[in-house]
């Protein structure tokens, strides 16, 4: 990965002198922002009302990703990428919007997402006390993990019945503090604009993580109440210029998952276990989705943002296992833990979070395989790695629903608990499309990987199996299964356990078959995370004892502020300036004698005479940001938008586990790029009116 190993050692170097921030490093929670860095490095320090605008106009995206508010009415910009996922449960074989864009004319052509929801984080309370006053020292894990969960769902319960806002209690320093957000939620939400997919992700996979950039990756929606577009307070106003270089930016989004914190043995683990476990089962299903897609452009069409966010992923974690593989990369990190292990009484506790990763380690095979895998990106329940299929999840969803309902509210499973209720019935009752063909082969494929796994004579193995082949089986389970229907799964849900048991879906036997053993298995994986918990809490309050609660927390997909300056680097002894320009898109093309994936759309080559190629395209700055990043606004000191982050070089696949900024760099759409697109290519210029506030 080219010097990303070099890097991360003189990285990991420079932080075992110091836990504390450097550079422009860190994703610093809204309620503790980094105002004396600003204020001594740039003479800047946003006031409380800054920092709630920007807090209040930022949006994340129950899809994975983040956005912005852009205008009293309910406009809201995120990436392409991002909104994907919509564009593709709008298309059909007929009309591929993804492939070839949208705009919305007026509001009564604009078209409802399917099942999208956002959210705007209002408020956020510190309830650590409360959370950790519900666990006592003589509970066993099992019983103080029941405790915790008992009490967060209390506050959440409370929180959302008092102020009718989602409430979601997060865990900040793996444990150290928990903190209550409260957010309002759109579930209205309608397409706007949304441009070429060629465009939106121009130069493909190879140049994905790659800089210099000459990508449109944008897509807005508009978010509606009552029927009629939302009513903004807090929206950012936009800059038409862009930032220029050297100039100071902020980032407001919801970062997924960092480890910058973790204990060398999570590390250990994540290093020989999870990470490879996941580059294993990325490498796996984009062999299988290429050549499915490969064979008709339909097929293309229903695996285009699965195949996207493989290639995503499978790139993204070579290059953080090649960090971690690294040996003086290693020993730089073990020297860190050492130096906070001499703190009184840490020692003991990294010893205990290594005992519970030893005994996790013994149950992973059943829980990532038959529970669920967590992806990195963000702490959501996903499809358990043997069962690739969206007819799965609505079966065992369906199932656990019927069970967890009995429980009270504390004992349930986090996804079930009344503060989710509204979430996880958008996302059952989605009308989104479900093709027999595309969930036979995920089926297939994941059948096989199971099978791979733990043998062909294994019990389990053979009781999903049920005597036949996995792309028979497959067949068998897709093809018969009534849960393609919304009507039916509506029923279901509203009749409960009884009305589950009663129909007797093959699809869902099949869940029941499984839930058993995944139960088991989530249960040890939860008792033994409640004790890193609790040790994680104890080595916070040593380092808070240490320099205080100046420190940012890990990433948790909820919003973060990150700042830092527009500027280039330095590669293989290069300059690489911090912004490219529209000519530059058009030399990229003809380098490539516009061949795909370097192949210009067709609407930018007639209209080419009309742009001007000095207007910035795509820039790089080095705020600290990762995945789940996607889509949040690049503003200025004076809170205006400026762009939008789309991306990462390759240098800033090390981020997941620690910060450097001599390479890497954020990359973003510039504001004035996508205005010109949009009045110049897209003949959109009410749309421009409205962003930029014209009369």
């Amino acid at each position: 990965m080219r010097n990303v190993v070099s890097l991360l050692f003189l990285c990991v170097l420079l932080a075992s002198l110091s836990d504390r921030a450097f550079g422009d490093e860190g994703m610093w929670l809204f309620n503790n922002p980094p105002l004396k860095q600003l204020k001594e490095k740039y003479q800047f320090e946003p006031t409380p009302q800054w920092l709630e605008h920007l807090q209040k106009s930022s949006v994340r995206f129950n899809s994975g990703g983040s956005g912005s508010f852009v205008s009293p009415n309910g406009l809201c910009i995120t990436n392409h990428h991002v909104g994907l996922d919509t564009l593709q449960k709008i298309s059909s074989e007929k009309k591929n919007y993804a492939r070839d864009g949208f705009y919305a004319k007026s509001q009564k052509d604009e078209m409802k997402a399917t099942d999208l929801e956002l959210n705007v984080l209002m408020s956020i309370e510190d309830v650590t006390d409360r959370v950790k006053g519900a666990v006592k020292p003589e509970m066993s894990a099992d019983d103080a993990n029941k405790a915790r969960g008992n009490v967060i769902a209390e506050i959440e319960k409370e929180s959302r019945e008092k102020t009718g806002l989602r409430s979601d209690v997060i865990t900040l320093y793996q444990g150290g503090q928990y903190h209550l957000y409260r957010y309002k939620r759109y579930d209205d939400v309608r397409l706007v604009f949304a441009p070429e997919e060629q465009i939106a992700f121009y130069g493909g996979d190879p140049d994905n993580f790659e800089y210099p950039r000459f990508d449109l990756d944008i897509c807005i929606f508009r978010a509606y109440e009552n029927g009629q577009p939302a009513k903004i307070d807090n929206y950012l106003k936009w800059n038409t210029k862009g930032p220029a270089d050297g100039e100071l930016t902020f980032v407001s989004g919801n970062p997924g998952r960092t480890d910058r914190q973790l204990a060398v043995s999570e590390l250990a683990e994540l290093r020989d276990g999870e990470v490879p476990y996941l580059l294993n089962m990325f490498y796996r299903r984009e062999t299988f989705l290429h050549a499915w897609g490969a064979r008709s452009f339909e097929n293309k069409r229903r695996a285009e943002q699965a195949t996207r966010s493989v290639e995503n992923n499978r790139k993204r974690y070579d290059g953080y296992v090649a960090g971690l593989l690294d040996p003086d990369v290693w020993r730089a990190i073990e020297d860190r833990q050492k130096k906070l292990a001499g703190a009184q009484g840490v020692s003991p506790l990294f010893d205990k979070i290594k005992q519970a990763q030893q005994e996790t380690a013994k149950v992973l095979p059943i829980y990532h395989y038959f529970e669920q895998f967590r992806g990195r990106a963000q702490a959501d329940y996903r499809a358990p790695r043997a069962f690739s299929s969206t007819l799965f999840q609505y079966a065992r969803r369906l199932l656990r629903h019927g069970d967890e309902m009995t429980k009270p509210n504390g004992e349930r499973f986090p996804e079930f608990r009344d503060s989710y209720k509204e979430s996880l019935e958008l996302e059952l009752f989605s009308s989104q499309p479900v093709y027999d063909d595309f969930e036979i082969v995920k089926l297939s494929d994941s059948l096989t990987d199971m099978t791979t796994r733990f043998g062909a004579d294994d019990p389990l193995v053979k009781q999903v199996l049920a005597g036949k082949s996995p792309v028979d089986r497959a067949t068998e389970l897709v093809s018969r299964t009534k849960l393609k229907d919304i009507a039916f799964r509506k029923q279901l849900y509203t009749g409960g356990a009884s009305a589950v048991s009663a129909a007797k879906d093959p699809m869902i036997e099949l869940a029941r078959m499984v839930d058993g053993p995944a139960r088991d298995a989530r249960k040890v994986y939860e008792a033994q995370d409640e004790i890193k918990q609790q040790a994680y809490a104890e080595i916070a309050q040593a380092r808070f004892a240490m320099e205080g609660t100046s420190n940012y927390p890990d990433a948790t997909f909820t919003l973060r502020l990150s700042y830092g300056t527009v500027r280039g680097y330095e590669e293989n002894g290069k300059p690489v300036p911090a912004l490219t320009n529209t000519s530059g898109l058009y030399q990229r093309g003809a380098e490539h004698k516009n061949q795909p994936p370097f192949d210009i759309p067709k609407r930018w080559l007639d209209r080419k005479s009309k742009l001007n190629p000095n207007t910035p395209f795509n820039f790089v700055s080095d705020a600290d940001i990762i995945g789940g990043n996607s889509g949040s606004p690049v503003v200025n000191k004076a809170g205006e938008f400026v762009g939008i982050i789309f991306d990462g070089n390759i240098q800033s696949l090390v981020l997941d586990c620690i910060f450097t900024d001599k390479q890497a760099r954020a990359v973003s759409v510039d504001s004035a790029a996508i205005i010109e697109a949009l009045r110049d290519v897209y003949d959109a210029q009410p749309l421009v009116d409205e962003l930029t506030g014209a009369k």
